[in-house]
Formats: structure tokens, C-alpha cells, sequence
């Protein structure tokens, strides 16, 4: 009774999980319903191919009945696709899987009347062929949709995006579906050679991540064996190309390594398909023409992707590690425009964006994103450059303006922003920092002055208009702008008073639930901490002040305590106004 019990019990609860996994998928597809879309049609076009691949199959071979003859050298080897029991027979039978002729042998008496057999029998669709294909194809649907699901913990995809990676699965099926027949490349070691597995996937890596292309290795390797009627040589080559050639691109930072990684590839490609020769002999394939061809796919794959990837980064508007390193170049027009116009805004990214990179190199973010991200992210103050205090001098024009307009002269730097973004067509990612930077936050400063004036005020006209940061780089630029307008302030910030300070103004970030989205962990904020103490107290060295170190131009202990005092009330105006 209680093993029933404790049966049924366990088949519920694994009934659970399997309607709890089931439910977060379609949650997943709910999600991304255009990603559904774009699968669908994938799978559309790959079984039409087969269907085409199947009916014309039959319509390949009858050609060979009348270009040989009995006696003479066969230059390809011929695979019965199906069994064929003809109606007039001496006995002689087409089987399935049967070699009817040998590349490099004579063509036999029998051999030619089984030519003849396949000639004349009537062309048929092999429905079962099609059948498991389309069964194998609907597999390869649900493992991209799971690899959806897992990827996007990490990446949403876009639209532009799910196209991109439909039309690659979508050109590595075609080809190998419709090479396969063709005389010359009937054998899988020479097959191989014009399937761009190795191309595709070092794409999906730079344009997207390693992740997605890990998952498309074997997407591709699947689909490749399905479309070349379930060979092992393929997948296992197609496999491990893909994986090889993914690792080879991931760390990339320079164009140039693209060349390197090319002579890499080629030769380990030839590797891979030589193992793979020893391993599967029974072959009459010319091995020393296959590797040549091999060695020359890897090493035109690396060069084809230099020169498909400024389109595609523009096309997908990619975040790519070196479209980034094109944007952190400060001799771009906007990056002088800012220099000029707003010297002090162009300081203070200099300083985010030190501080940002650091901190997202600590914690094993993405520090060129950030960056970038640090660069860009006041843009929109090139607008009224005079209304932002790191530009201003002794004259601060919001003495003379209302609590309210400051604050909207203030909040309106950040769609500015944006909107210059997208005019720049910055990648979405640097958008969104810039977008993020300041969070939904309110302006502090400006919100206690209109207080004084009117008491019923709503805090919504002081807020700013963005999200809170949405990844890990966009909280540290948040951050690092805080701390870095902030500490500006301070006179002589010895390393207790940064720490103390910076401490504040992280937890005041935190309490104001403006991390919340960020998925950095109290781990990760107390590294960045440490890591903006570090570095600006490096910055401030020559200003910092040592325990036991006396100022020989302050003699007079009250004029000491009033210029604290001072310095205490600019430090927290400074603060309000930047939060």
C-alpha cells in the first residue's frame, strides 16, 4: 500500500515538472512569438527541399543507362536508393543500399542491365523517406525551440536575429540536400567540402554569442545528416568543425586574427576529416583531394567571414566586439563634437567609462560594452551643455529658473540621448545604457526645492523618464556615473572617506530598487565597490589625505571646520542633482 502510495506520489510529481516545463516554454514562445514564426518557416522550406530531394532522386541515376556501356571504367560510384522487383526479371534484383556501380572498376554485364532496371522502373516518391525526414525535421524544431528558451536567459533574441539564424540552418540543409546526388560529390568526404557549417557558425559566434552557435553546431550537424540520408561522416565532420571553428573566433578582438584563425582552421579541418577517413574506410573517395578541399573550405570560411561581417553587424545592428572597438574610437566626429561643446561631460565619460570597465572586467561582464556605453551615455547633454554642472563655472543658470524647469531641462538629457543614438545607429545594447543610466530615479536636489514651494508637488515631474538598468553593464555605468559626480566633490578624499561615501551611494542606488534587474549579486556590487575605491584613489593620489598629515597653509581650526562644512553641503547638491 505505501509503495503504491510512494509511486504515485513520485509520478505526480514528475507529472508536475514535465507540465511545469512544458508551461515555461509556451511561456517562452508567448514571449517571442515572430522566433515560432521564423521556425515554422524553416521548417516549411526544409521539408520542400527533401520533397524535391526524394522526387528527383530517381531522375539523377537514369541518365548513367545511356552515357556507359559493359566494360568500361566507372568514374562514379551508383547507390540503389530503394529495392526495385522489376515485372519481366531473369532473376535480377535492385536492393536498397546496394552498390550497383564502383568508382574506378568496370562496369559489369549486371551491373549495366540493373542500370537499366533503375532506368526504366517509373519515378516514385519514397514516402517513408519523406515521412522520417519530415518526423526528423519536426525533432530539430523542438530542439531550436528548446535552445531558445535556454539561450534567452542570457539574450533575447530579435527578430533580424531569428531570420539570420533560419536562412544559415536553412543554406547548410539545401546544400548538403541537394549536393548529395550530384556525381562528384557522392562520396561524404568530398561532400563535405562544399557544406559551410564552419562559416556559419563563426558567424552566428561574433554576431550573436558562443552560446547560440554551440547549440547551432549541432543543429546543423542534425539537419546535415538528415538531408545526406543519415551519414555518420557528415554529422561527425559538420559537428566538430562547427564546435572547432566557434571556439577559434570566440576570443577574437582584431580583424587581422581572422587570417590566423583561417590557416588554423584549414588545418585542422584536414585533421578532423583524415581521423574520420581511418575510422570509415570503406570508401572510394581520393583522400588527398579531399583533404586539399577540406583545408581550402576552412580557410576561405575565415576570409568569407571578414568580409560578410560589416553588412551583417550593420544589417542585425550588432553588438560585436569589433564594431565596439570602433565606437571607443575618441577621434569619431560625435566624440570631438562633445569634447568641444561640453569639455566637462567629455571628462566625466572619460572617468564612467574607466571606472565601468574596470568593474565589468572584475565581475565577467562585457568591459568594452560598458565602455562604450560610458562614452556615449550623456549624449543628450550636447543639447543645453550649460544647464549641467560639470560644465559650468562660477554662474549656474538654474539660480534663476524654477525648481521645475531645471528638473526638465535635467530629465530631458536622457531621451536626447537616445534619440542621438538612434540617429548615430548605435547597437540596441549601447541604447539601452544610455537609456538606463540614470534609471527611473528622482532628482533630488530640484524635488526638496519645489517641496519648499509647493508641498502637493508630484514626484513623478522630478523623475526621469528611463528603466532601471536592465543587464550588468548598464547597472555599472549607473554606477560609476553616481560615484564619479559624486566624489568630484571632494576635496581630500582619503581611501576611509571613499569607501564610506561610495558605500552610500551604491545602497542609496539599491534602496531605491534601481538594481532590482540587473542580476548583479551582493557579491558582485561589493567587487565593484572595491574596485571604484581602488581606482579612485589611484585618480585622486596627489590629493589624498594621510592620517597624521597636516595642511601647512590651514592653520586655523575653524576656518578648517567652515570650509567641511562647506564642501559637506556642495557634495550633496552635487549628489541630488546627479540622482
Amino acid at each position: 500500500m505505501r509503495k503504491n502510495f510512494s509511486r504515485n506520489r513520485n509520478s505526480q510529481h514528475k507529472d508536475g515538472i514535465l507540465l511545469h516545463y512544458i508551461h515555461s516554454i509556451m511561456e517562452s514562445v508567448n514571449k517571442s512569438k515572430s522566433c515560432l514564426l521564423v521556425l515554422l518557416a524553416v521548417f516549411l522550406l526544409a521539408a520542400f527541399t527533401s520533397i524535391i530531394d526524394y522526387a528527383t532522386r530517381n531522375r539523377a541515376v537514369k541518365p548513367l543507362y545511356t552515357e556507359y556501356e559493359v566494360g568500361q571504367i566507372s568514374d562514379i560510384t551508383v547507390v540503389a536508393k530503394r529495392t526495385i522487383i522489376p515485372v519481366t526479371t531473369d532473376g535480377l534484383v535492385v536492393r536498397a543500399g546496394e552498390k550497383i556501380i564502383r568508382k574506378g572498376f568496370p562496369i559489369t554485364e549486371e551491373a549495366y542491365e540493373k542500370l537499366k532496371i533503375i532506368a526504366d522502373e517509373p519515378s516514385k516518391m519514397d514516402f517513408k523517406g519523406v515521412g522520417r525526414t519530415v518526423l526528423f525535421l519536426l525533432l530539430l524544431v523542438l530542439v531550436a525551440l528548446l535552445s531558445f528558451k535556454a539561450l534567452q536567459k542570457n539574450h533575447i533574441f530579435k527578430l533580424r536575429e531569428a531570420v539570420f539564424l533560419g536562412a544559415l540552418f536553412i543554406l547548410v540543409y539545401c546544400l548538403a540536400a541537394l549536393m548529395v546526388n550530384t556525381k562528384t560529390l557522392q562520396s561524404p568526404f568530398y561532400l563535405v567540402v562544399v557544406i559551410p557549417a564552419a562559416l556559419c557558425t563563426m558567424l552566428i559566434t561574433i554576431l550573436i554569442n558562443i552560446e547560440t552557435a554551440n547549440c547551432f553546431s549541432l543543429i546543423f550537424a542534425m539537419g546535415s545528416f538528415v538531408a545526406t540520408s543519415y551519414n555518420p561522416v557528415v554529422f561527425l565532420f559538420v559537428l566538430i568543425s562547427s564546435l572547432i571553428s566557434a571556439r577559434l573566433v570566440c576570443k577574437m578582438e582584431k580583424r587581422i586574427d581572422f587570417i590566423y584563425v583561417s590557416f588554423i582552421l584549414a588545418f585542422l579541418d584536414a585533421l578532423v576529416l583524415f581521423v574520420l577517413w581511418v575510422i570509415f574506410p570503406r570508401t572510394s573517395a581520393n583522400i588527398a583531394i579531399s583533404l586539399v578541399g577540406i583545408a581550402f573550405n576552412g580557410f576561405i570560411s575565415g576570409v568569407l567571414v571578414l568580409g560578410f561581417l560589416t553588412p551583417l553587424e550593420s544589417l542585425l545592428n550588432a553588438v560585436t566586439v569589433f564594431r565596439l572597438m570602433d565606437l571607443s574610437d575618441l577621434n569619431t566626429p560625435i566624440m570631438k563634437h562633445l569634447m568641444v561643446t561640453a569639455p566637462g561631460t567629455y571628462s566625466h565619460s572619460m572617468m564612467v567609462a574607466t571606472l565601468a570597465e574596470s568593474a565589468c572586467r572584475e565581475i565577467n561582464a562585457n568591459p568594452l560594452l560598458a565602455r562604450v556605453g560610458a562614452y556615449y551615455h550623456d549624449l543628450g547633454k550636447l543639447e543645453q551643455p550649460e544647464y549641467f554642472v560639470e560644465n559650468q563655472g562660477a554662474y549656474n543658470k538654474h539660480d534663476e529658473l524654477n525648481p521645475r524647469l531645471s528638473a526638465s531641462i535635467i530629465r530631458r538629457h536622457v531621451k536626447k540621448g537616445v534619440e542621438k543614438a538612434h540617429q548615430l545607429h548605435l547597437p540596441q545594447e549601447v541604447i539601452d545604457i544610455i537609456a538606463e543610466h540614470h534609471g527611473n530615479g528622482i532628482i533630488a536636489y530640484f524635488y526638496n526645492e519645489a517641496k519648499k514651494l509647493d508641498e502637493s508637488i508630484s514626484p513623478d515631474e522630478f523623475s526621469y523618464p528611463g528603466n532601471p538598468p536592465s543587464t550588468k553593464e548598464s547597472a555599472v555605468v549607473m554606477l560609476a556615473d553616481t560615484v564619479e559626480a559624486a566624489c568630484r566633490t571632494l576635496e581630500k578624499p582619503s581611501v576611509p572617506r571613499l569607501e564610506k561615501f561610495i558605500r552610500q551611494l551604491v545602497m542609496k542606488k539599491y534602496e531605491d530598487r534601481q538594481l532590482d534587474k540587473s542580476t548583479l549579486t551582493f557579491k558582485e556590487v561589493d567587487t565593484i565597490q572595491e574596485v571604484f575605491v581602488n581606482t579612485l584613489a589611484s585618480y585622486y593620489h596627489s590629493r589624498i589625505e594621510y592620517p597624521n598629515q597636516k595642511d601647512p597653509d590651514q592653520n586655523d581650526s575653524n576656518e578648517k571646520g567652515d570650509e567641511g562644512e562647506k564642501q559637506e553641503k556642495q557634495e550633496k547638491k552635487n549628489e541630488s542633482k546627479e540622482n
